[in-house]
């Protein structure tokens, strides 16, 4: 992968909620999580964990749960991400998300991030221990429709961008 393909998939990478039936491959499947794992971390804590779920009833239960994602119940895989409740945790698992989000996207898989709190009857379902936070649930899927790669609402860059000091314009 160029630098280019990179800026590419983080240019047009946008929310997928509704995905076709077919399964993600298995290699593919692999290479996400490996995304995940890869991601650095905060003096290398690595404070996440990565539950890959495929089972069509699980899903429907995972659906049920997240209130901002009902459609998970409807993708063929999910990644449900827990962390520890190190220092780090959130934004380094946040970090990890993006890197998985990229991955999928760069290889026609979408997603979209589900949750951010209010996951806590996840942990029953998964066997996931009382000692975690259940950060998020990643629904994965081939889009249903075709999406407009990167066709995004951002604001221009000169309002979000500052040289040197806050309000000093780059340009």
């Amino acid at each position: 992968m160029t630098p280019k393909d990179i800026f590419d998939a983080i240019r047009t990478l946008l929310a997928v909620r509704s995905y076709q039936s077919t399964p993600v491959p298995d290699a593919l499947i692999r290479k996400i999580v490996e995304a995940g794992r890869l991601t650095g971390s905060g003096m290398n804590g690595q404070p996440w964990h990565f539950i890959v779920v495929r089972d069509a009833e699980t899903l429907r239960k995972l659906g049920a749960l997240a209130s901002s994602g009902p459609y998970v119940a409807q993708s063929p895989l999910a990644i449900v991400v827990a962390t520890d409740k190190s220092r780090f945790a959130v934004s380094d698992a946040s970090r990890a998300i993006q890197s998985m989000l990229l991955t999928a996207w760069a290889e026609g898989v979408g997603s979209n991030w589900v949750g951010f709190g209010g996951l806590e009857k996840v942990k029953a379902v998964l066997d996931i221990p009382a000692g975690l936070d259940v950060l998020a649930i990643l629904p994965f899927g081939y889009p249903a429709r075709a999406v407009g790669k990167g066709k995004k609402q951002r604001k221009p860059l000169r309002e979000v961008a500052h040289l040197e000091r806050y309000g000093r314009p780059f340009e």
